[in-house]
Protein backbone atom coordinates (compact mmCIF):
# COMPACT_ATOMS: atom_id res chain seq x y z
CA UNK A 1 0.00 0.00 0.00
CA UNK A 2 1.31 3.52 -0.67
CA UNK A 3 0.18 6.96 -0.81
CA UNK A 4 -2.29 6.35 -3.63
CA UNK A 5 -4.21 3.93 -1.25
CA UNK A 6 -4.40 6.86 1.54
CA UNK A 7 -5.74 9.25 -1.46
CA UNK A 8 -8.29 7.16 -3.44
CA UNK A 9 -9.95 6.17 -0.41
CA UNK A 10 -10.14 9.87 1.79
CA UNK A 11 -10.68 13.12 0.84
CA UNK A 12 -8.37 16.33 1.76
CA UNK A 13 -10.46 18.76 3.75
CA UNK A 14 -9.18 21.24 6.25
CA UNK A 15 -8.38 20.02 9.85
CA UNK A 16 -11.50 21.00 12.01
CA UNK A 17 -9.46 22.55 14.73
CA UNK A 18 -6.21 23.45 12.65
CA UNK A 19 -7.83 25.06 9.76
CA UNK A 20 -4.66 26.24 8.86
CA UNK A 21 -3.44 22.72 7.60
CA UNK A 22 -5.70 20.12 5.63
CA UNK A 23 -5.32 16.22 5.84
CA UNK A 24 -6.52 13.33 3.87
CA UNK A 25 -9.44 12.39 5.89
CA UNK A 26 -12.08 9.48 5.95
CA UNK A 27 -15.76 9.98 5.52
CA UNK A 28 -17.07 6.43 6.62
CA UNK A 29 -14.90 4.93 9.15
CA UNK A 30 -16.54 1.73 9.06
CA UNK A 31 -16.08 1.00 5.25
CA UNK A 32 -12.46 2.27 5.41
CA UNK A 33 -12.03 -0.38 8.22
CA UNK A 34 -13.60 -2.95 5.63
CA UNK A 35 -11.59 -1.82 2.86
CA UNK A 36 -8.39 -2.02 4.59
CA UNK A 37 -8.83 -5.45 5.92
CA UNK A 38 -10.18 -6.25 2.07
CA UNK A 39 -6.76 -5.03 0.92
CA UNK A 40 -5.27 -7.98 2.05
CA UNK A 41 -2.74 -9.09 5.51
CA UNK A 42 -2.98 -8.05 8.78
CA UNK A 43 -3.46 -4.45 8.53
CA UNK A 44 -3.59 -2.46 11.73
CA UNK A 45 -7.00 -0.36 11.81
CA UNK A 46 -6.66 2.74 9.49
CA UNK A 47 -6.45 5.36 12.67
CA UNK A 48 -4.60 7.69 10.24
CA UNK A 49 -7.66 8.41 8.33
CA UNK A 50 -8.95 10.64 10.91
CA UNK A 51 -8.13 13.82 13.07
CA UNK A 52 -7.92 12.86 16.05
CA UNK A 53 -8.75 14.66 19.44
CA UNK A 54 -5.01 14.49 21.07
CA UNK A 55 -3.73 15.19 18.13
CA UNK A 56 -5.74 18.19 17.13
CA UNK A 57 -5.08 19.77 20.38
CA UNK A 58 -1.51 19.19 20.12
CA UNK A 59 -1.29 20.31 16.46
CA UNK A 60 -3.26 23.78 17.57
CA UNK A 61 -0.39 23.94 20.62
CA UNK A 62 2.44 23.92 18.62
CA UNK A 63 1.13 26.80 16.28
CA UNK A 64 0.13 28.69 18.87
CA UNK A 65 3.55 28.59 20.88
CA UNK A 66 5.92 27.51 17.43
CA UNK A 67 9.35 28.70 19.94
CA UNK A 68 8.56 24.94 21.59
CA UNK A 69 9.54 23.15 18.41
CA UNK A 70 11.51 25.81 17.15
CA UNK A 71 14.85 24.74 15.55
CA UNK A 72 14.80 21.74 17.56
CA UNK A 73 15.04 18.09 16.77
CA UNK A 74 11.20 16.29 17.01
CA UNK A 75 9.82 13.39 17.42
CA UNK A 76 6.30 12.60 16.62
CA UNK A 77 5.46 9.04 18.12
CA UNK A 78 2.61 6.98 16.63
CA UNK A 79 1.92 9.72 14.24
CA UNK A 80 -1.01 8.66 12.64
CA UNK A 81 -1.92 10.30 9.94
CA UNK A 82 0.91 12.65 10.45
CA UNK A 83 -0.76 15.81 11.60
CA UNK A 84 1.12 16.32 14.95
CA UNK A 85 4.44 15.83 12.74
CA UNK A 86 2.93 18.07 10.15
CA UNK A 87 2.01 20.91 12.93
CA UNK A 88 5.47 20.95 14.48
CA UNK A 89 6.95 21.46 10.78
CA UNK A 90 4.80 24.54 10.46
CA UNK A 91 6.15 25.72 13.75
CA UNK A 92 9.40 25.73 12.43
CA UNK A 93 10.86 22.71 13.69
CA UNK A 94 14.45 22.15 12.63
CA UNK A 95 13.83 18.18 11.93
CA UNK A 96 10.34 16.36 12.22
CA UNK A 97 10.08 12.35 12.40
CA UNK A 98 7.15 11.04 11.82
CA UNK A 99 6.77 7.04 13.40
CA UNK A 100 4.54 4.32 13.28
CA UNK A 101 4.37 0.85 12.89
CA UNK A 102 1.81 0.99 10.37
CA UNK A 103 3.24 1.28 7.02
CA UNK A 104 0.20 2.74 5.83
CA UNK A 105 0.07 5.26 8.38
CA UNK A 106 3.67 6.41 7.34
CA UNK A 107 2.24 6.49 3.69
CA UNK A 108 -0.68 8.84 4.96
CA UNK A 109 1.87 11.49 6.83
CA UNK A 110 3.54 11.33 3.55
CA UNK A 111 0.52 12.20 1.32
CA UNK A 112 -0.26 14.91 4.50
CA UNK A 113 3.29 16.23 4.51
CA UNK A 114 2.93 16.83 0.40
CA UNK A 115 -0.28 18.11 0.85
CA UNK A 116 0.48 21.18 3.47
CA UNK A 117 4.15 21.42 1.66
CA UNK A 118 6.33 20.76 4.53
CA UNK A 119 9.29 18.00 4.98
CA UNK A 120 9.22 14.82 7.19
CA UNK A 121 11.69 12.26 8.07
CA UNK A 122 9.92 8.60 8.26
CA UNK A 123 10.83 5.98 10.89
CA UNK A 124 8.98 2.51 10.58
CA UNK A 125 8.63 0.31 13.68
CA UNK A 126 8.11 0.09 17.45
CA UNK A 127 10.81 2.45 19.35
CA UNK A 128 9.54 1.65 22.75
CA UNK A 129 11.69 -0.61 23.84
CA UNK A 130 14.48 1.29 22.69
CA UNK A 131 14.69 5.01 22.78
CA UNK A 132 14.93 8.29 19.74
CA UNK A 133 17.87 10.02 21.76
CA UNK A 134 18.29 12.73 18.79
CA UNK A 135 15.03 14.23 19.43
CA UNK A 136 15.27 17.60 21.43
CA UNK A 137 11.04 17.14 21.39
CA UNK A 138 8.88 13.86 22.04
CA UNK A 139 5.18 14.20 20.59
CA UNK A 140 2.75 11.48 21.52
CA UNK A 141 -1.44 12.19 20.75
CA UNK A 142 -3.88 9.51 21.72
CA UNK A 143 -1.46 6.84 22.65
CA UNK A 144 -3.34 6.25 26.13
CA UNK A 145 -5.97 4.31 24.23
CA UNK A 146 -5.12 1.12 26.16
CA UNK A 147 -3.60 -0.38 29.26
CA UNK A 148 -1.27 -2.40 27.22
CA UNK A 149 -0.16 0.43 25.32
CA UNK A 150 -0.48 3.33 28.58
CA UNK A 151 1.94 0.65 29.93
CA UNK A 152 4.65 0.08 27.22
CA UNK A 153 4.45 4.34 26.10
CA UNK A 154 4.67 5.49 29.33
CA UNK A 155 8.23 4.58 30.69
CA UNK A 156 9.57 5.81 27.05
CA UNK A 157 8.34 9.22 27.52
CA UNK A 158 9.44 9.32 31.10
CA UNK A 159 13.29 8.33 29.89
CA UNK A 160 13.22 10.95 27.04
CA UNK A 161 11.91 13.74 29.73
CA UNK A 162 14.33 12.57 32.09
CA UNK A 163 16.65 12.93 29.60
CA UNK A 164 15.89 16.57 29.32
CA UNK A 165 13.90 16.38 26.10
CA UNK A 166 10.63 18.48 26.10
CA UNK A 167 7.30 15.33 26.01
CA UNK A 168 4.20 16.37 25.07
CA UNK A 169 1.21 14.45 25.33
CA UNK A 170 -2.01 15.46 23.74
CA UNK A 171 -4.75 13.65 24.95
CA UNK A 172 -9.17 13.59 25.42
CA UNK A 173 -9.17 12.60 28.68
CA UNK A 174 -8.49 8.48 27.59
CA UNK A 175 -9.54 5.66 30.41
CA UNK A 176 -5.91 4.97 30.67
CA UNK A 177 -4.21 8.32 30.66
CA UNK A 178 -1.78 8.90 33.85
CA UNK A 179 -1.95 12.38 34.77
CA UNK A 180 0.25 11.83 37.87
CA UNK A 181 3.91 13.30 37.13
CA UNK A 182 2.40 15.52 34.80
CA UNK A 183 2.37 18.97 34.22
CA UNK A 184 -1.40 20.76 32.97
CA UNK A 185 -0.45 23.00 29.45
CA UNK A 186 -3.46 23.64 28.00
CA UNK A 187 -7.34 22.49 27.58
CA UNK A 188 -9.32 23.05 24.21
CA UNK A 189 -12.75 21.95 23.07
CA UNK A 190 -11.86 19.65 19.93
CA UNK A 191 -14.36 19.32 17.72
CA UNK A 192 -14.29 15.22 16.45
CA UNK A 193 -16.26 12.73 14.06
CA UNK A 194 -19.15 11.91 16.62
CA UNK A 195 -19.32 8.32 14.07
CA UNK A 196 -15.65 7.49 16.17
CA UNK A 197 -16.36 9.30 18.97
CA UNK A 198 -19.90 9.36 20.17
CA UNK A 199 -20.12 13.43 20.89
CA UNK A 200 -19.32 15.97 18.52
CA UNK A 201 -16.62 17.62 21.05
CA UNK A 202 -14.31 16.28 23.23
CA UNK A 203 -12.08 18.56 26.00
CA UNK A 204 -8.83 17.44 25.35
CA UNK A 205 -5.90 18.49 27.39
CA UNK A 206 -2.02 18.82 26.52
CA UNK A 207 0.22 17.81 28.95
CA UNK A 208 4.21 18.02 30.16
CA UNK A 209 6.03 14.89 31.17
CA UNK A 210 7.81 15.80 34.49
CA UNK A 211 11.17 13.99 34.11
CA UNK A 212 11.83 14.18 37.87
CA UNK A 213 8.86 11.82 38.00
CA UNK A 214 8.54 8.19 38.04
Amino acid sequence: MSTDFVRAHTRLAPVPFVPELVLYQADEPIELWERTEAAGGEQPPPFWAFAWAGGQALARHLLDEPELVSGRAVLDLATGSGLVAVAAARAGAGTVTANDIDPLSLAAAEANAEANRVALRYVEGDLLAGGFPEADVILAGDVFYSREMAGRVLPFLRRAAGRGALVLVGDPGRAYLPVAGMIHRARYEVPVPESLESVPIRRTSVWQVDGTSR
